[in-house]
């Protein structure tokens, strides 16, 4: 049996394969398994926390992981360690999601700069055989523009300041706890900070309607494209630039629009690479 997983810093997708690339079972979630955030004690809780990779754990005979926070060696040593203590007859690689991204998005080899929104956010370049990366996230405190963890902050704070549209405010004070004890122990005290800041984002596609929404949504794409995907200046004159994440998927209008403000050309919108993952490893499969 093989495991092929897309990990996020909110939730993890599974899918096992047998040695011909059929798929043995049903896709299976855990949460989010990012070595960067979380202690090697919580990652290990989270995997032993579903049923199916219990039950399967001595039949693995190979990993391939796709992770957020795998862009150290440090950080996918640490999941390696995690991930051979549950399944310990399988042979494991460590990726970070960057190349999923890279995997589910580029179809023809073509080279592209291919970009994460999800969670958390990245961007890579790909010149037809690797992947290149100019910059090393530093994770959802000082980088992460236009995720969803950096929308998730943006509204918290202009909720607080009043910078919200009153009847925005009434919205979300609706259905969320704005509570300041409960935000500050969710940010301060609690696992995965960013995936609970990133839980506020879908607050923005349900008013997707609204100029303060969308205007929003623009300014942390051209704050993203500034930062990281003109990092790539000169591959941006003939490569298309590719989105794989849940943000990105439901802000394609936004991003198309930026896209075009700013002089570069968009490419594919893939919301879960999971599936071009499991296409890329059928292809593979004699690697």
């Amino acid at each position: 049996m093989i495991f092929i997983t897309d990990g996020g810093s909110t939730k993890c997708d599974w899918i096992a394969i047998d040695n011909n690339g059929v798929q043995l079972f049903e896709k299976q979630r855990t949460k989010g398994l990012n070595p960067a955030i979380l202690a090697p004690d919580e990652l290990l809780d989270r995997i032993h926390e579903n049923d199916f990779l219990n039950l399967h754990k001595d039949e693995v005979e190979q990993i391939f992981f796709y992770g957020a926070g795998c862009g150290t060696n440090g950080h996918k040593k640490a999941l390696k360690q995690v991930l051979k203590l549950h399944f310990p007859n399988a042979r494991i690689k460590v990726a970070e999601d960057t190349l999923a991204a890279v995997y589910a998005t580029i179809t023809d080899g073509e080279p592209a700069i291919v970009c994460i929104l999800g969670t958390g956010s990245n961007c890579t370049y790909f010149d037809g055989e690797k992947t290149h990366q100019r910059i090393n996230s530093l994770g959802y405190i000082l980088m992460d523009d236009a995720s969803g963890n950096y929308y998730g902050k943006q509204m918290i704070r202009d909720y607080y300041f009043k910078q919200m549209p009153e009847s925005l405010r009434v919205s979300f004070a609706e259905r969320y706890n704005l509570e300041t004890d409960f935000i500050k122990f969710n940010v301060y005290k609690k696992p995965n900070p960013n995936a609970y800041l990133a839980s506020f984002a879908e607050f923005m596609f349900f008013h997707k309607e609204d100029k303060y929404i969308t205007d929003l949504i623009k300014e942390g794409i051209r704050l993203f494209a500034k930062t990281m995907i003109f990092q790539f200046k000169e591959e941006l004159k003939t490569a298309p630039v590719h989105f794989a994440g849940s943000i990105a998927f439901l802000s394609q209008d936004e991003i198309r629009e930026v896209a075009k403000e700013m002089g570069f050309t968009v490419g594919n919108f893939v919301k879960r690479p999971i599936e071009g993952l499991l296409d890329y490893h059928r292809k593979h499969s004699s690697n």
